[in-house]
């Protein structure tokens, strides 16, 4: 028995000189951090001074892993033959090599280019290696989902460009992981809830997650902040039983964030343009608890009694001369006469934005 303790000694002293050491404690702590983030502004097409203030601000934090909710690289070419090594560098330099776990998940933009996307990098094979493996992999075929345990969390990856209902499968797992009193976290890219730009998705992808009920659902997509209140499964006629809590017991609900700014480009909600159609309903919009556009990351401190979220504005300092200089998309046309930026008038910088607490 001494001699399997000094080799178990020596095991992790030899992890330690090779660097091993954050990833192998972090999956077994008692409590974790996490950093958030989506859309972030790798390419020519995003603003990369946004990109380049929060992922500097993320790196501070310390973070025992990243959560990046895909939408990694905004190329500006039309089906692109290769994927430019020059953004795979810079992804391993900002969003690997910090971070000892990753958690990434798949976006539009960085899978092939398709008709309906013709400028999607075709960089996720190239980027999904960088990743932590997966416990284990879905049954999602084409673009990765899977399952992660780090710490007291589940982390689950799901795909939304060839969505099945996840039920059949997640549902043990939810079960095993609740008695195992882990928090459980879902991330996916396209969000099932929004009032950016309004996809009606309360009976189908919502009610299928929030009957599994997760703590949290993060997604990324809309170029923008917003969280909803937690909140249970819809009902048949539209409406969405919600807490109006910011701090809130386990069980309450499930609530649901939107994290896209990375450093994207801004896209002013369907409401603020005036398109009713993809208006998000009264409904969706009641519960919602704050929304803007900004550059942002979160921060999740996880422990076994309390998940801290909180929600960091990143004020990026002015352009250098040569760089794109406004955030906006289509930063010309008339409609942003009337629509602010969350950081107009601020000094550059980085502020505590929004906090949330959920409780065991």
């Amino acid at each position: 028995m001494r001699y399997i303790y000094i080799l178990i000694t020596y095991l992790f002293l030899m992890a330690g000189w090779l660097g091993l050491p954050a990833a192998l404690s972090a999956h077994e702590a008692e409590s974790i951090k996490v950093v958030v983030v989506g859309d972030t502004g790798i390419g020519e097409r995003a603003f990369h001074p946004g990109f380049e203030a929060v992922q500097s601000a993320m790196r501070q934090e310390k973070a025992d892993a990243i959560l990046h909710l895909g939408d990694f690289v905004y190329q500006p070419k039309k089906f692109p033959k290769t994927c430019d090594p020059k953004y795979i560098d810079e992804i391993k330099e900002t969003l690997v090599q910090p971070y000892a776990i990753r958690i990434f998940v798949a976006g539009d933009n960085d899978l092939h280019p398709k008709k309906w996307k013709p400028k999607a990098s075709g960089c996720w094979e190239k980027i999904a290696p960088m990743a932590t493996p997966f416990d284990s992999n879905s049954n999602i075929k084409g673009v990765p989902g899977g399952v992660m345990h780090l710490g007291n969390t589940l982390f689950v990856v799901l795909n939304v460009f060839e969505w099945m209902d996840p039920t059949s499968w997640l549902k043990p797992l939810m079960r095993a992981a609740r008695r195992k009193g882990l928090w459980v976290i879902f991330a996916l890219h396209e969000p099932a809830v929004t009032t950016a730009w309004y996809q009606e998705k309360r009976q189908t992808i919502l009610k299928q997650i929030n009957a599994l009920g997760p703590d949290l659902v993060f997604a990324g997509n809309q170029h923008s902040y917003e969280r909803f209140y937690p909140m249970g499964i819809p009902r048949e006629n539209g409406a969405l039983p919600v807490v109006k809590k910011s701090k809130y017991a386990q069980g309450a609900g499930t609530a649901h964030v939107v994290s896209g700014g990375g450093g994207a480009t801004f896209k002013p909600f369907a409401d603020q343009q005036g398109n009713s159609k993809r208006t998000a309903p009264v409904a969706v919009s009641d519960a919602l608890a704050k929304r803007a556009l900004m550059f942002h990351y979160l921060t999740l401190d996880i422990s076994h009694d309390t998940l801290t979220a909180k929600t960091f504005r990143v004020c990026p300092a002015r352009p250098a001369q040569g760089e794109k200089q406004n955030p906006r998309w289509h930063a010309d046309d008339a409609m942003w006469n009337n629509i602010p930026l969350a950081c107009d008038g601020k000094k550059a910088g980085v502020t505590v934005f929004d906090q949330f607490e959920i409780t065991r």
